[in-house]
């Protein structure tokens, strides 16, 4: 079987069963209000029940403070106070009194991920010191993701269209994709210069049964990290297109507003050593914003503003802002994502690379920040300038166009990862549909 398929040719080929009959006039704004009451839709009362595990005494006082502060996600719809789904779990995470009084209960409890990259960063470290070459410790990984649409989400007979996501094969650290299997006889892949890795196939729903699709592949993803050192970057050539193109805004998500670029310049004052400017936004935003559970992109407005708004964010979150302070103090950053593949702690998961002079391209995880694990200043900053053996790379950029081209709007407008699906009625959104992961680890 061929491994690629060209759009072109499978547009062609799949016309006859995609033509498209009158559907509802879109509105986004409609579409945005269904979204936000998806993720708005706890009561105060349920929120409390799950803060009285810890905080049996809670009071109406204590809510209002933490709703202030952003603690504790709520807003107004329908005229109806609505809490984020994962309000309660999240004001343990952000407010510290709240947090220690959790830990105090059960105790810290170490990620999966974390588990593993104990191991893993030192073994990278040390084989890098080793052969001088930046890329260590391959893990050899077969995929089965699958995605299923629910039962009679799409009238009988009617073409539902998917993209799922796929590892890209233009990354150095990502190497040996191989296709194995795909569930439909027809798919297309989208051209290796897009931002978005997906395999594309479509099927007719049937009545009574979930529409499902599937992709099996393998692929090596190699930890990476590079000894950075100050005097090792050069001075940027300005004048170059990538330059331009990675230290410039982004629609949406990539602002320079006057209180970034105040912040950018505080953060940077009196330095300039681009490593050394990096490195202070990094600890900055490490130390200031706790991972948390995140609300939809989409419905985010801007999403650096955001964080700095409610003092939290999840990866992609922290990942936007450290790469918004970076191109607002002229060091080429941009977006990167997939999913985190440890074992036994697979997830999505976003991340940014930053350009350094005289060094190239390297990966940075905000998110994983600094680890409380880290053993050497190797380690403390290992994730400026490295990533783990556990990834698997989709997209090189946020919110870019499919191939084939989406009709409606995407359910993650911003990241592309879990997938995407819709027939001639409209974007299927994630509560219509799941998405599944088997990973078979062929070497550890």
């Amino acid at each position: 079987m061929k491994r690629l398929i060209y759009v072109a040719g499978l547009l062609a080929l799949m016309s006859a069963c995609n033509t498209r009959t009158a559907a509802p006039e879109y509105s986004w704004e409609a579409d945005l209000h269904q979204r936000l009451l998806t993720d708005f839709c706890l009561t105060e009362s349920q929120v409390k029940d799950y803060i009285r595990k810890y905080i049996p005494d809670v009071t109406d006082s204590q809510m209002r403070a933490w709703e202030e502060t952003g603690a504790l996600e709520c807003m107004t719809l329908d005229g109806e106070k609505r809490y984020f789904r994962n309000a309660g779990p999240n004001l343990f995470r952000i407010d510290s009194a709240c947090y220690n009084l959790k830990v105090a209960q059960e105790g810290i409890v170490q990620s999966g991920s974390d588990k593993v990259n104990q191991e893993n960063l030192p073994e990278i470290i040390s084989e890098v010191k080793k052969t001088a070459i930046p890329l260590a410790a391959p893990k050899r990984m077969r995929v089965t993701y699958t995605l299923t649409v629910d039962t009679n989400a799409v009238p009988a007979g009617k073409v539902v269209r998917c993209w799922l996501p796929y590892p890209r094969a233009d990354v150095s650290r990502q190497q040996d994709v191989k296709f194995i299997s795909a569930s439909e006889p027809t798919y297309v892949f989208s051209p290796a210069e897009c931002s978005h890795s997906t395999l594309y196939m479509e099927k007719r729903a049937v009545a009574g049964q979930p529409t499902v699709f599937s992709e099996t592949f393998e692929y090596t993803s190699y930890g990476e990290w590079h000894n950075l050192k100050p005097e090792d970057v050069q001075p940027y050539d300005t004048t170059t297109e990538l330059y331009r193109k990675y230290t410039s805004e982004r629609e949406k998500h990539i602002v320079f507003s006057p209180r970034l670029c105040q912040l950018a310049a505080r953060l940077t004052e009196g330095e300039t050593n681009p490593l050394l400017q990096a490195k202070r936004i990094f600890r900055w935003v490490n130390d200031h914003f706790p991972w948390a559970s995140a609300r939809e992109y989409s419905t985010i407005e801007n999403i650096p503003e955001y964080v700095l708004d409610n003092g939290h964010g999840d990866c992609g979150q922290v990942s936007l802002l450290f790469i918004t302070l970076c191109r607002i103090s002229g060091i080429p950053a941009h977006f990167q994502s997939g999913f985190m593949m440890h074992p036994r702690a697979w997830n999505l998961h976003d991340w940014a690379e930053v350009y350094f002079e005289g060094v190239g391209w390297v990966p940075v995880d905000q998110s994983f920040g600094i680890p409380t694990y880290a053993r050497s200043d190797e380690e403390e900053y290992f994730f400026l300038g490295g990533i783990d053996s556990w990834r698997m790379v989709v997209n090189n950029d946020y919110g870019m166009p499919l191939v084939p081209e989406k009709q409606y709007p995407r359910s993650e407008t911003v990241d592309f990862q879990r997938g995407e699906v819709e027939w001639e009625g409209g974007n299927l959104y994630f509560p219509q549909w799941d998405y599944h992961m088997e990973i078979d680890y062929l070497n550890y």
